[in-house]
């Protein structure tokens, strides 16, 4: 159990968490939810002592391993594979010591321990891992230098899973993965064997993964049971009934009050006022009432135009000449189009998304536009091109010069920059701020068809509903790329697929598509490997040629020391407990020896004719 007890956190004079005494009991899923800037992140790193209470005091047992994503995998010579095995540190130690030698008074205990920790099993562990985020065995087995950071993240999160820690804390997780791999996240968290913390803003990865939600609100962190929904509609139901009660102690304080003023001044009365007043000054001091953000978003209308707005004939698309990513394109968009783009990432989704806002030009067929058509594009990319010294109100000038300020400011109000926001340069503004400046500018000419990948990364959860209302009361034609399955299923009503260097509709909803993502992933993870170069493959056969030997190895030591345990005369002379479980043991050990064994031979025989 870890404890916190009247714990006080400030960052910069700002009170972020105060008094607060909670427990967080093992082998629960918490949910940790609040408004983007109420202490998420700092209270993570209170957990993980990187960053101390300024009052109270933190227990977490010594026996207890905590783990969180690494803020940065360097790239370098190392293989992704390389580095999510070597996250297993206990692995590492103990394969060390076997292979030194130099402890053969301990070989027993070791060779235990591997088996528990399921040593003999890693190298495919942690590749079914690295495959459901989304790496292909080429991937794996590629240097990390030749990934982006988006991918080394991907890698530092494969590490993290692998290495299975008592407390696994997880923030904003999918932000860095597409659809497919988040549908495979969630799943694998679902079954995780030890204790969660998530922070997300995701509702459907925190009602299908955590039995218990915190919620951190107005420097305070309230403990609920259930999922997400649950509290949500427990939380709503206690603010109706605490306004409820708010206004009847208000009522009764100022009939209390009435009559001290009417008659405090009167002899008879004042006994009976001062009363009322000592009443007054003992009232319960109830909770504060939650102050409720409302987050609005307002897509601007767009010009009405003559069907179709965009046709596709035959067309391929790439970066290099010759070389299409996507080809034999047929298609067409309306405006009362909602297409979700399905598909892993690196099969074409966002060069689909640059095909039809313009940023790549047709390499082959026809693509034809409406004449006064105009495209919105939202990337994440487009937020790291701000410049972090210009205000939201200056980016708006810049882009249309032509604006006045109050038209400039009205634009930034629709997204809910207005007032001082609109005046804050961009590097004191948070993720979230930022992605609604880029819905703001990419609104500016009245786009007739909205192209939003990934537009959720950064919103929390009042700012995700408020885009879901906005874009289903939008009349143009909306493409979305998200992992957020809530808003897809919220607003999208055709789901096209993006693979084999196609674009097609996918015939099914998005709890069909769910289960054919993990049925491949599944299917891929059992399917035979794809054929290496003969040195490579036969570095691989003879990794697990050794492997087998030593798992074969850690049973024949393991069972040599249960059969010593049942030379003990002591076990026979009563009904024995112990005597059952050893002789379970044994047969058991001798059962997994003789498959063990089996193993070895045929691992031996492939690498034979290897090496002739």
């Amino acid at each position: 159990m870890i404890k916190l007890q009247n714990l006080t956190v400030r960052i910069a004079g700002r009170t972020l968490i105060e008094n607060l005494t909670l427990s967080l009991n093992e082998g629960h899923r918490y949910g940790l939810v609040g408004r983007n800037g109420t202490g998420k992140s700092t209270f993570f790193k209170i957990l993980l002592k990187t960053l101390h209470a300024d009052e109270g005091r933190l227990e977490i047992p010594a026996r207890i391993r905590m783990g969180h994503v690494a803020q940065e995998i360097p790239a370098g010579p190392l293989t992704p594979l390389e580095v999510v095995m070597a996250a297993d540190k206990e692995r590492l130690q103990l394969m060390a010591r076997l292979e030194d030698g130099s402890e053969p008074e301990n070989m027993a205990d070791i060779y235990e321990r591997l088996m528990v920790i399921d040593a003999f099993t890693a190298e495919s562990r942690a590749a079914e891992i690295l495959a459901g985020l989304g790496f292909s065995e080429t991937m794996q087995q590629s240097p990390l230098s030749t990934f982006s950071g988006g991918w080394r993240m991907r890698v530092a999160l494969a590490s993290l899973l692998f290495s299975k820690p008592d407390w696994l804390l997880l923030d904003e997780p999918t932000n860095h993965l597409d659809l497919e791999a988040s549908l495979w996240l969630e799943d694998y968290l679902k079954s995780y064997p030890h204790s969660l913390l998530i922070i997300s803003h995701d509702r459907h990865l925190l009602n299908n993964v955590c039995d218990r939600i915190l919620y951190l609100n107005m420097s305070k962190i309230l403990s609920y049971s259930g999922n997400y929904d649950t509290f949500e509609r427990t939380w709503y139901a206690q603010q109706e009934a605490l306004k409820s009660q708010h206004s009847k102690q208000e009522a009764q304080r100022k009939h209390m009050m009435a009559f001290v003023n009417r008659f405090r001044a009167q002899a008879t009365k004042a006994k009976q006022a001062q009363s009322r007043l000592k009443a007054l000054e003992k009232m319960e001091q109830l909770p504060d009432i939650a102050q409720d953000v409302n987050v609005k978003f307002d897509f601007p209308q767009p010009d009405k135009l003559s069907p179709p707005l965009l046709v596709l004939d035959q067309v391929s698309v790439g970066y290099t000449p010759g070389v299409p990513i996507l080809k034999g394109l047929n298609m067409r968009i309306d405006e009362e189009d909602r297409i979700a783009l399905l598909g892993s990432n690196g099969n074409g989704k966002s060069t689909f998304a640059k095909l039809i806002a313009g940023r790549l030009a047709p390499q082959t067929g026809e693509l034809r536009r409406s004449g006064k058509l105009k495209v919105g594009y939202f990337a994440q990319h487009q937020l790291e091109e701000f410049d972090e010294d210009a205000t939201p109100f200056e980016h708006v000038i810049r882009k249309a010069p032509s604006f006045s300020p109050t038209t400039a400011r009205s634009h930034l109000g629709r997204f809910g920059l207005s007032g001082t926001l609109a005046d804050v340069k961009l590097k004191n503004l948070s993720g979230g701020e930022k992605a609604r400046l880029n819905l703001t500018l990419i609104c500016l000419e009245k786009p007739n068809i909205l192209i939003l990948d990934e537009p959720t990364n950064h919103l929390d959860m009042g700012s995700r509903q408020a885009l879901m209302m906005a874009l289903n009361a939008f009349e143009g034609a909306v493409i979305l790329i998200t992992h957020d399955t809530d808003l897809l299923a919220s607003t999208m009503d055709r789901l096209w697929l993006v693979a084999d260097q196609k674009v097609e509709p996918y015939e099914g909803d998005l709890e069909d598509y769910r289960r054919f993502i993990l049925k491949k992933e599944e299917k891929s993870s059992k399917s035979p490997k794809q054929k290496k170069p003969v040195q490579e493959e036969s570095t691989t056969l003879k990794k697990r040629a050794k492997d087998a030997k030593l798992k074969m190895e850690a049973l024949s030591t393991s069972l040599q020391k249960v059969r010593e345990d049942l030379n003990n005369p002591d076990l026979y002379s009563h009904h024995s407990e112990a005597l059952n479980e050893l002789l379970k043991r044994q047969h058991q050990l001798e059962k997994d020896l003789s498959n063990a064994e089996e193993d070895w031979l045929k691992a031996e025989e492939e690498v034979q004719p290897s090496h002739p």
